[in-house]
């Protein structure tokens, strides 16, 4: 398909494909792309706990395959791209956000500066590393037990502990999976989310660290007509579907 898609016919023409033509090449470059266009995603508190690991190398995908259990979508796979969450970055990700602010707002005692900007220094010179910091689990049950007590009194965030933050991480990194896989259909690319992986031997594969965690390995390429398991099954609109 070489002709540019809207986001409807992108969203429409998107199936998750098991198998792969292997006569049908794509371009790197392409799925690249979708990756810079998977980073624009929305994510929580603009931290960006992710990265993405491109794999076009044929020695590594060979190693992979069996570590998804050999199915179909990942051995016919040209390309994959593995999103991985990486919440032990949070400390960089608040620094990189506070040089962010330095830029817009160029640095002047706290009485000059405006509502707006204290608040967003607040929040992530404060409020961010109350949220993310962590001591042996401990730190997370204090932190639960206080916003409890505060929450009698007002509405509160209360998803703080240690495994809330980790639910954060990994639905800010699903939501750029899912840029990424509409991004390939516009291209007339196919995609495959696969959760189906024994993600510790392939962080060892990447490389990755421990505090690094696979999201989705996502299997890319050109779809044969069987490759797509049936027609797109959906429950009923009406069933999900709830006007408040």
């Amino acid at each position: 398909m070489t002709q540019e898609m809207t986001v409807s016919e992108a969203i429409h023409y998107r199936r998750s494909v098991r198998i792969y033509d292997p006569e049908k090449n794509i371009d790197p470059k392409v799925v690249k792309k979708c990756i810079e266009q998977a980073v624009l995603a929305p994510n929580s508190s603009n931290m960006q706990l992710w990265e993405f690991y491109h794999i076009t190398s044929k020695e590594t995908l060979e190693k992979i395959a069996p570590l998804c259990f050999n199915q179909n979508a990942a051995k016919t796979a040209q390309q994959l791209v593995v999103v991985v969450t990486r919440k032990d970055l949070w400390r960089k990700r608040v620094k990189a956000n506070l040089n962010m602010l330095d830029k817009i707002y160029p640095p002047k005692p706290r009485p000059e500066q405006s509502g707006r900007e204290k608040g967003l220094r607040k929040y992530y010179g404060k409020l961010i590393p109350f949220a993310y910091g962590e001591f042996l689990g401990l730190f997370g049950l204090i932190k639960y037990i206080t916003i409890l007590f505060t929450g009698l009194f007002r509405p509160m965030y209360r998803e703080v502990r240690k495994s809330d933050m980790r639910v954060v991480v990994h639905k800010t990194a699903a939501l750029a999976a899912q840029n990424f896989m509409i991004s390939m259909a516009a291209e007339g690319y196919d995609t495959c989310p696969m959760e189906g992986s024994d993600t510790w031997r392939v962080k060892r594969v990447l490389g990755l660290p421990l505090g690094a965690e696979i999201n989705m390995i996502i299997s890319c390429g050109i779809r044969k007509p069987e490759g797509v398991y049936g027609d797109r099954f959906r429950i009923p609109f009406e069933e999900v579907y709830r006007k408040v």
